[in-house]
């Protein structure tokens, strides 16, 4: 296969809005050691996206391309590449590059595409594996007899982690903004789908737990929700943070984190180095690769626009208009 000089690729030219999404001409990015070549079925959208649009500095070394996940084909390999070959069909967690029609990958941060899943589908999964993995399963220690409060369950991450939970046999309460989107969840089949415009998630999960409470709460709120979540849970509860969008510093009663032996924490995907991002590119491979091979876990996929129209894309997400994933894909495909 001939490949081309440059690429297509979207930047942000500048911190601000949607607006600064710039369509420009780049270099055909080469693959180093380590590293595959893939062409880009559909990159995934997410918040760290809209982050580093508004201005948010970057890790050395990072791209300006935006795009923290994309699916594709490899079309070739970097010296030292022994599990990929090209033909293969491939989703990647990235450093950043997704929203162009080549990116450059780390060989032990892709997946193999599973057959039942499609190429673009596929470009939903990286970034809310990654994270539900590591999160809800070895920082919540999340197991089959627990039961879970997941917040901002109709978004990409939020999605992904209901199915998860499921598929590992917990009980899932979840919370969502709208009917349409309390409506999604409970097409899934959880326990309890609480709309958070019209509902008290404290008293409806001491109702579905006869008073115990929850074993496991993944936050993606922050700020007011912290001290709800801490008295919606169980003796010995783990709390994970995922984001705050509703305010990064709070108001912590120590009283009740020591009278329910309550563990709080928290972490975030793109500052992991290269060898433990490997590492739970492992997990995924051993324990949800085999999920989304039998369709346990599916990505929810909100809607799929053109790289173009990144800008749209962004909007979307910005406005919490999205009941799972946004995906751009790539026309030259």
């Amino acid at each position: 296969m001939t490949l081309p000089d440059t690429m297509n690729a979207v930047i942000a030219r500048k911190p601000g809005g949607p607006e600064v999404l710039q369509w420009v001409e780049r270099p055909l990015p080469v693959p180093q050691a380590g590293e595959v070549l893939i062409r880009v079925a559909a990159a995934g959208v997410n918040r760290p996206d809209l982050m580093q649009r508004a201005g948010m500095p970057l890790p050395p070394g990072t791209s300006d391309i935006l795009g923290l996940e994309a699916s594709g084909t490899v079309v070739s390999v970097g010296p030292g590449v022994e599990h990929f070959a090209p033909g293969d069909r491939v989703m990647a967690l990235l450093g950043g590059g997704g929203y162009a029609e080549y990116c450059v990958a780390f060989a032990g941060h892709c997946l193999p595409v599973p057959a039942g899943l499609s190429l673009v589908s596929a470009a939903g999964v990286p970034e809310a594996a990654f994270t539900v993995w590591h999160n809800l399963f070895e920082l919540g220690r999340l197991g089959r007899a627990d039961s879970v409060l997941i917040h901002g369950a109709a978004s990409g991450v939020g999605s992904f982690a209901v199915q998860c939970a499921q598929a590992t046999g917990a009980r899932v309460i979840a919370t969502a903004g709208g009917a349409q989107k309390v409506a999604m969840l409970e097409a899934l089949g959880i326990l309890r789908a609480i709309d958070r415009y019209h509902e008290d998630f404290v008293e409806v999960v001491e109702q579905c737990t006869d008073g115990r409470g929850v074993d496991v709460v993944l936050d993606n709120v922050g700020g007011p929700y912290v001290a709800r979540n801490l008295a919606a849970m169980a003796m010995g509860g783990r709390h994970v943070s995922l984001s705050f969008l509703q305010g990064a510093k709070i108001e912590l009663d120590l009283q009740t984190v020591m009278r329910k032996s309550l563990c709080l924490t928290s972490s975030t995907l793109r500052p992991k180095s290269r060898e433990e991002k490997t590492r739970l590119a492992g997990c995924l491979r051993e324990h949800v690769l085999p999920w989304l091979a039998s369709g346990q876990v599916q990505p929810l996929i909100h809607a799929q626009l053109p790289l173009q129209q990144a800008a749209e894309a962004h909007r979307t997400l910005e406005a919490n208009a999205n009941i799972g994933k946004v995906l751009l894909t790539v026309s030259s495909f």
